[in-house]
Protein backbone atom coordinates (compact mmCIF):
# COMPACT_ATOMS: atom_id res chain seq x y z
CA UNK A 1 0.00 0.00 0.00
CA UNK A 2 3.10 2.24 0.54
CA UNK A 3 2.62 3.32 -3.28
CA UNK A 4 -0.77 4.74 -2.59
CA UNK A 5 0.27 7.46 -0.65
CA UNK A 6 -2.39 10.35 0.01
CA UNK A 7 -1.75 13.73 -1.81
CA UNK A 8 -3.51 15.57 1.19
CA UNK A 9 -2.46 13.47 3.69
CA UNK A 10 1.05 13.99 2.33
CA UNK A 11 0.87 17.38 2.91
CA UNK A 12 -0.18 17.78 6.00
CA UNK A 13 2.59 14.87 7.22
CA UNK A 14 5.23 17.42 5.32
CA UNK A 15 4.68 19.72 7.96
CA UNK A 16 6.28 17.80 10.38
CA UNK A 17 4.51 17.77 13.26
CA UNK A 18 5.88 16.07 16.42
CA UNK A 19 4.57 13.59 18.61
CA UNK A 20 4.56 15.54 21.35
CA UNK A 21 2.47 18.53 20.31
CA UNK A 22 -1.10 18.30 20.92
CA UNK A 23 -3.22 18.87 18.28
CA UNK A 24 -5.61 21.47 19.89
CA UNK A 25 -3.17 22.96 21.49
CA UNK A 26 -3.30 26.72 21.62
CA UNK A 27 -0.46 29.67 21.90
CA UNK A 28 3.22 29.62 21.11
CA UNK A 29 4.82 26.58 19.31
CA UNK A 30 7.70 25.73 17.22
CA UNK A 31 6.82 26.90 13.41
CA UNK A 32 5.45 24.49 10.69
CA UNK A 33 6.66 25.05 7.48
CA UNK A 34 6.80 23.33 4.15
CA UNK A 35 8.30 25.73 2.24
CA UNK A 36 5.09 26.99 0.30
CA UNK A 37 4.13 30.21 0.01
CA UNK A 38 3.89 31.98 3.35
CA UNK A 39 0.52 33.63 4.39
CA UNK A 40 -0.07 35.22 8.09
CA UNK A 41 -3.82 34.86 9.18
CA UNK A 42 -3.77 38.79 11.62
CA UNK A 43 -6.41 39.61 13.64
CA UNK A 44 -8.46 38.58 16.98
CA UNK A 45 -9.85 35.88 18.46
CA UNK A 46 -12.12 35.41 15.46
CA UNK A 47 -8.42 34.46 13.45
CA UNK A 48 -7.90 32.58 16.41
CA UNK A 49 -10.51 30.53 16.12
CA UNK A 50 -12.67 31.02 19.58
CA UNK A 51 -15.45 28.85 20.14
CA UNK A 52 -14.11 26.75 17.30
CA UNK A 53 -10.40 25.88 17.48
CA UNK A 54 -8.78 27.00 14.23
CA UNK A 55 -11.72 28.36 12.95
CA UNK A 56 -11.86 29.79 9.41
CA UNK A 57 -8.00 28.39 8.78
CA UNK A 58 -9.41 25.15 8.82
CA UNK A 59 -11.68 25.64 6.02
CA UNK A 60 -9.40 27.18 4.40
CA UNK A 61 -6.63 25.20 4.63
CA UNK A 62 -8.57 22.38 3.00
CA UNK A 63 -9.57 24.77 0.09
CA UNK A 64 -5.92 24.85 -0.43
CA UNK A 65 -4.47 21.46 -0.32
CA UNK A 66 -7.39 20.14 -2.51
CA UNK A 67 -7.02 23.00 -5.20
CA UNK A 68 -3.34 22.10 -5.17
CA UNK A 69 -1.57 24.98 -3.57
CA UNK A 70 1.04 24.61 -1.63
CA UNK A 71 1.08 27.27 1.70
CA UNK A 72 2.96 27.52 4.39
CA UNK A 73 0.67 29.63 7.23
CA UNK A 74 2.75 31.80 9.49
CA UNK A 75 2.69 33.53 12.65
CA UNK A 76 3.63 33.05 16.57
CA UNK A 77 0.54 31.66 17.47
CA UNK A 78 -0.48 27.97 17.38
CA UNK A 79 -3.71 26.31 17.58
CA UNK A 80 -6.17 24.17 16.01
CA UNK A 81 -7.54 20.43 15.26
CA UNK A 82 -5.76 17.59 13.22
CA UNK A 83 -8.33 18.78 10.04
CA UNK A 84 -6.21 22.15 9.74
CA UNK A 85 -2.90 20.99 7.92
CA UNK A 86 -0.56 23.96 9.23
CA UNK A 87 -1.42 25.55 12.79
CA UNK A 88 0.40 29.06 12.87
CA UNK A 89 -1.48 32.18 13.16
CA UNK A 90 -1.34 35.78 14.21
CA UNK A 91 -4.53 35.67 16.12
CA UNK A 92 -4.46 37.75 19.65
CA UNK A 93 -8.33 37.04 21.02
CA UNK A 94 -9.28 40.47 22.40
CA UNK A 95 -7.11 42.21 20.43
CA UNK A 96 -7.71 45.62 19.35
CA UNK A 97 -6.17 47.68 15.91
CA UNK A 98 -3.50 49.52 18.11
CA UNK A 99 -2.59 46.51 19.89
CA UNK A 100 -1.92 44.76 16.16
CA UNK A 101 -0.01 47.77 15.13
CA UNK A 102 2.34 47.98 17.91
CA UNK A 103 3.59 43.97 17.20
CA UNK A 104 3.06 43.87 13.45
CA UNK A 105 6.75 44.98 12.31
CA UNK A 106 8.29 42.15 14.28
CA UNK A 107 5.95 39.47 12.78
CA UNK A 108 6.13 40.94 9.60
CA UNK A 109 9.93 40.81 9.91
CA UNK A 110 9.87 37.26 11.79
CA UNK A 111 7.84 35.95 8.81
CA UNK A 112 8.01 37.76 5.42
CA UNK A 113 4.59 36.64 4.66
CA UNK A 114 4.01 36.24 0.75
CA UNK A 115 0.29 37.26 2.18
CA UNK A 116 -1.64 38.53 4.76
CA UNK A 117 -5.50 38.09 5.96
CA UNK A 118 -6.50 40.86 7.88
CA UNK A 119 -9.88 40.93 10.30
CA UNK A 120 -9.63 43.23 12.73
CA UNK A 121 -11.75 45.89 13.58
CA UNK A 122 -14.12 43.48 16.47
CA UNK A 123 -12.76 44.55 19.70
CA UNK A 124 -12.37 48.39 18.87
CA UNK A 125 -16.66 48.32 18.42
CA UNK A 126 -16.63 45.38 21.25
CA UNK A 127 -14.61 47.95 23.86
CA UNK A 128 -16.35 51.12 22.66
CA UNK A 129 -12.59 52.58 21.79
CA UNK A 130 -12.78 55.54 20.15
CA UNK A 131 -14.44 53.96 17.42
CA UNK A 132 -14.71 57.23 15.31
CA UNK A 133 -11.00 56.80 14.68
CA UNK A 134 -10.86 53.07 13.92
CA UNK A 135 -10.87 53.57 10.82
CA UNK A 136 -7.96 56.28 11.04
CA UNK A 137 -6.20 53.27 13.23
CA UNK A 138 -6.97 50.30 10.55
CA UNK A 139 -6.04 52.97 7.11
CA UNK A 140 -2.29 53.66 9.84
CA UNK A 141 -1.62 49.76 10.26
CA UNK A 142 -2.14 49.08 6.77
CA UNK A 143 0.30 51.48 6.13
CA UNK A 144 2.80 49.79 8.63
CA UNK A 145 2.21 46.71 6.83
CA UNK A 146 2.67 47.77 3.32
CA UNK A 147 6.23 49.26 4.25
CA UNK A 148 7.23 46.42 6.48
CA UNK A 149 6.41 43.94 3.24
CA UNK A 150 5.65 46.27 -0.10
CA UNK A 151 5.70 43.57 -1.79
CA UNK A 152 2.90 41.33 0.40
CA UNK A 153 -0.55 40.73 -0.96
CA UNK A 154 -2.70 42.32 1.87
CA UNK A 155 -6.55 41.12 1.98
CA UNK A 156 -8.49 43.65 4.16
CA UNK A 157 -11.79 42.15 5.49
CA UNK A 158 -14.63 43.93 6.25
CA UNK A 159 -15.57 42.70 10.16
CA UNK A 160 -18.20 40.35 10.32
CA UNK A 161 -21.87 40.86 12.15
CA UNK A 162 -22.34 41.54 15.57
CA UNK A 163 -25.79 40.28 17.24
CA UNK A 164 -26.43 43.05 19.53
CA UNK A 165 -27.76 45.66 16.83
CA UNK A 166 -25.81 48.91 18.89
CA UNK A 167 -22.02 47.16 17.85
CA UNK A 168 -23.37 45.96 14.94
CA UNK A 169 -24.49 49.32 13.90
CA UNK A 170 -20.70 50.78 14.96
CA UNK A 171 -19.24 47.76 12.70
CA UNK A 172 -21.42 48.59 9.60
CA UNK A 173 -19.91 52.05 9.88
CA UNK A 174 -16.49 51.40 10.33
CA UNK A 175 -16.58 48.92 7.54
CA UNK A 176 -18.27 51.85 5.29
CA UNK A 177 -14.79 53.52 5.63
CA UNK A 178 -13.10 50.20 4.74
CA UNK A 179 -13.22 50.41 0.68
CA UNK A 180 -11.92 54.43 0.63
CA UNK A 181 -8.97 53.50 2.87
CA UNK A 182 -8.12 50.30 0.41
CA UNK A 183 -8.91 52.67 -2.75
CA UNK A 184 -6.29 55.13 -1.30
CA UNK A 185 -3.54 52.20 -0.65
CA UNK A 186 -4.11 50.69 -3.99
CA UNK A 187 -3.78 54.62 -5.61
CA UNK A 188 -0.70 54.54 -3.80
CA UNK A 189 0.67 51.79 -5.79
CA UNK A 190 0.12 49.39 -3.02
CA UNK A 191 -0.99 45.69 -2.77
CA UNK A 192 -3.91 45.98 -0.62
CA UNK A 193 -7.37 44.08 -1.71
CA UNK A 194 -11.04 44.42 0.20
CA UNK A 195 -12.49 41.33 0.99
CA UNK A 196 -16.53 41.63 2.01
CA UNK A 197 -16.62 39.06 4.95
CA UNK A 198 -19.62 41.19 6.29
CA UNK A 199 -21.82 40.25 4.11
CA UNK A 200 -21.21 36.13 4.08
CA UNK A 201 -22.41 35.97 7.58
CA UNK A 202 -25.40 37.00 8.88
CA UNK A 203 -25.89 36.63 12.88
CA UNK A 204 -27.54 33.51 12.31
CA UNK A 205 -23.57 31.85 11.80
CA UNK A 206 -22.82 32.98 15.25
CA UNK A 207 -22.43 30.38 18.47
CA UNK A 208 -22.27 33.47 20.99
CA UNK A 209 -23.34 36.77 18.69
CA UNK A 210 -19.67 37.70 17.98
CA UNK A 211 -17.45 34.60 17.11
CA UNK A 212 -19.01 31.86 14.26
CA UNK A 213 -20.16 28.82 14.24
CA UNK A 214 -18.39 25.98 13.10
CA UNK A 215 -20.65 26.99 9.59
CA UNK A 216 -19.88 30.46 9.93
CA UNK A 217 -16.03 29.98 10.07
CA UNK A 218 -16.78 27.56 7.05
CA UNK A 219 -18.08 30.28 4.88
CA UNK A 220 -15.38 32.85 5.96
CA UNK A 221 -13.01 30.10 4.54
CA UNK A 222 -14.90 29.83 1.19
CA UNK A 223 -15.18 33.96 0.98
CA UNK A 224 -11.17 34.03 1.70
CA UNK A 225 -10.08 31.87 -0.74
CA UNK A 226 -12.24 33.00 -3.33
CA UNK A 227 -10.37 36.25 -2.32
CA UNK A 228 -7.16 34.76 -2.63
CA UNK A 229 -7.61 32.61 -6.37
CA UNK A 230 -8.74 36.21 -7.57
CA UNK A 231 -4.69 37.69 -6.99
CA UNK A 232 -2.38 35.44 -8.87
CA UNK A 233 0.73 34.72 -7.03
CA UNK A 234 -0.93 35.21 -3.73
CA UNK A 235 -1.16 31.63 -2.31
CA UNK A 236 1.33 30.34 -5.26
CA UNK A 237 -0.22 27.90 -8.32
CA UNK A 238 -2.51 25.44 -7.64
CA UNK A 239 -3.10 22.47 -9.75
CA UNK A 240 -6.81 22.45 -9.16
CA UNK A 241 -8.81 19.44 -7.85
CA UNK A 242 -7.90 16.43 -9.84
CA UNK A 243 -9.85 12.89 -9.55
CA UNK A 244 -8.19 10.12 -8.14
CA UNK A 245 -9.40 6.62 -6.45
CA UNK A 246 -10.09 6.22 -2.56
CA UNK A 247 -8.19 3.26 -1.58
CA UNK A 248 -9.42 1.45 2.10
CA UNK A 249 -6.07 0.48 4.22
CA UNK A 250 -7.45 -2.74 5.19
CA UNK A 251 -8.41 -4.27 1.98
CA UNK A 252 -6.76 -2.59 -0.98
CA UNK A 253 -10.30 -2.23 -2.65
CA UNK A 254 -11.23 0.98 -3.51
CA UNK A 255 -14.75 3.23 -2.90
CA UNK A 256 -16.66 2.80 -5.38
CA UNK A 257 -20.64 3.92 -6.35
CA UNK A 258 -22.56 1.28 -6.92
CA UNK A 259 -23.51 0.20 -10.88
CA UNK A 260 -22.28 4.07 -11.32
CA UNK A 261 -26.12 5.02 -10.32
CA UNK A 262 -26.66 8.82 -10.42
CA UNK A 263 -29.72 8.12 -7.97
CA UNK A 264 -30.05 10.25 -4.70
CA UNK A 265 -29.79 7.76 -1.50
CA UNK A 266 -27.06 4.92 -3.34
CA UNK A 267 -24.82 4.10 -0.50
CA UNK A 268 -21.11 3.54 -1.76
CA UNK A 269 -18.89 -0.21 -1.25
CA UNK A 270 -15.49 -1.41 -1.62
CA UNK A 271 -14.59 -3.02 -4.89
CA UNK A 272 -11.65 -4.29 -6.71
CA UNK A 273 -10.04 -1.13 -7.96
CA UNK A 274 -10.43 -0.70 -11.87
CA UNK A 275 -10.50 3.07 -12.54
CA UNK A 276 -13.75 3.42 -13.87
CA UNK A 277 -15.31 6.88 -13.21
CA UNK A 278 -17.06 5.43 -10.62
CA UNK A 279 -14.35 4.69 -8.23
CA UNK A 280 -12.67 8.40 -9.66
CA UNK A 281 -13.37 11.06 -6.44
CA UNK A 282 -12.73 14.80 -6.78
CA UNK A 283 -11.57 16.83 -3.76
CA UNK A 284 -13.25 20.24 -4.04
CA UNK A 285 -12.81 22.62 -1.17
CA UNK A 286 -14.67 20.17 1.63
CA UNK A 287 -16.79 18.20 -0.84
CA UNK A 288 -15.96 14.81 -2.18
CA UNK A 289 -17.59 14.10 -5.66
CA UNK A 290 -18.05 11.28 -7.91
CA UNK A 291 -20.15 11.01 -10.83
CA UNK A 292 -21.85 14.40 -10.53
CA UNK A 293 -22.92 13.89 -7.03
CA UNK A 294 -21.86 14.45 -3.65
CA UNK A 295 -20.68 12.21 -1.03
CA UNK A 296 -23.35 12.97 1.92
CA UNK A 297 -24.32 12.02 5.58
CA UNK A 298 -27.71 11.66 6.03
CA UNK A 299 -29.57 14.24 8.08
CA UNK A 300 -29.03 13.04 11.66
CA UNK A 301 -26.89 10.43 11.17
CA UNK A 302 -25.86 8.33 14.32
CA UNK A 303 -22.72 5.78 14.70
CA UNK A 304 -23.88 2.98 11.86
CA UNK A 305 -25.96 5.52 9.72
CA UNK A 306 -25.20 4.49 5.65
CA UNK A 307 -23.25 7.14 3.51
CA UNK A 308 -25.28 8.30 0.81
CA UNK A 309 -24.57 9.96 -2.85
CA UNK A 310 -26.46 13.10 -3.15
CA UNK A 311 -26.76 16.28 -5.22
CA UNK A 312 -24.67 18.66 -4.32
CA UNK A 313 -25.82 21.25 -1.85
CA UNK A 314 -22.58 22.63 0.45
CA UNK A 315 -24.05 21.63 3.40
CA UNK A 316 -22.36 20.41 6.74
CA UNK A 317 -23.40 16.76 5.77
CA UNK A 318 -21.21 17.27 2.48
CA UNK A 319 -18.41 18.76 4.01
CA UNK A 320 -15.47 16.45 4.93
CA UNK A 321 -12.24 16.77 6.32
CA UNK A 322 -8.91 14.31 5.04
CA UNK A 323 -7.50 14.14 8.26
CA UNK A 324 -3.86 13.42 8.71
CA UNK A 325 -4.27 9.77 10.50
CA UNK A 326 -5.96 9.09 6.83
CA UNK A 327 -9.19 9.07 8.00
CA UNK A 328 -11.92 11.26 6.68
CA UNK A 329 -14.65 13.00 8.80
CA UNK A 330 -17.97 14.33 8.45
CA UNK A 331 -18.56 17.64 9.54
CA UNK A 332 -22.34 17.96 10.72
CA UNK A 333 -22.06 14.20 12.61
CA UNK A 334 -18.14 13.79 13.35
CA UNK A 335 -18.04 10.86 12.12
CA UNK A 336 -15.38 8.83 9.74
CA UNK A 337 -16.49 6.99 6.95
CA UNK A 338 -15.80 3.37 8.13
CA UNK A 339 -16.15 0.09 6.00
CA UNK A 340 -19.07 -1.69 7.88
CA UNK A 341 -17.61 -4.76 10.21
CA UNK A 342 -14.24 -4.29 9.18
CA UNK A 343 -15.14 -6.63 6.35
CA UNK A 344 -12.91 -6.71 3.16
CA UNK A 345 -15.14 -8.58 0.64
CA UNK A 346 -16.20 -6.69 -2.37
CA UNK A 347 -19.86 -5.32 -2.37
CA UNK A 348 -19.17 -4.43 1.88
CA UNK A 349 -20.84 -1.24 2.49
CA UNK A 350 -19.61 1.99 3.82
CA UNK A 351 -21.22 3.79 6.92
CA UNK A 352 -20.77 6.35 9.64
CA UNK A 353 -18.86 5.18 12.60
CA UNK A 354 -17.33 6.76 15.64
CA UNK A 355 -13.85 7.80 14.64
CA UNK A 356 -10.82 5.24 15.80
CA UNK A 357 -8.09 5.28 12.68
CA UNK A 358 -8.62 1.42 12.48
CA UNK A 359 -7.57 0.33 9.19
CA UNK A 360 -10.89 0.19 7.90
CA UNK A 361 -11.29 3.60 8.37
CA UNK A 362 -8.32 4.99 6.80
CA UNK A 363 -8.06 5.58 3.09
CA UNK A 364 -4.98 6.90 0.78
CA UNK A 365 -5.53 8.63 -2.86
CA UNK A 366 -4.19 7.02 -5.65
Amino acid sequence: MSKHVSRLVAVAAALALTATVLATQSGVAAAESNGGVRVMPLGDSITEGTQVPGGYRIGLWQRMAAGGYRVDLVGSQFNGPSSLGDHDHEGHPGWRIDQIDANITGWLQATNPRTVLLHIGTNDVLQNYNVSGAPGRLSTLLDRITNVAPSAEVFVATIIPLSNSGQESAARTFNAALPGIVQSKVNAGRHVHLVDMHSALTTADLIDGIHPTATGYDKMAATWYTALRSVPGSIGTGTGPTASALVSAASGRCLDVPNSSTTNGVQPIIWDCSGRPNQQWTFSGQSIQSLGKCLDAPTGATAGSKVQMWTCSGAANQQWSLNASGTISNAASGLCLDVSGNATANGTPVILWTCTTAANQRWTRA
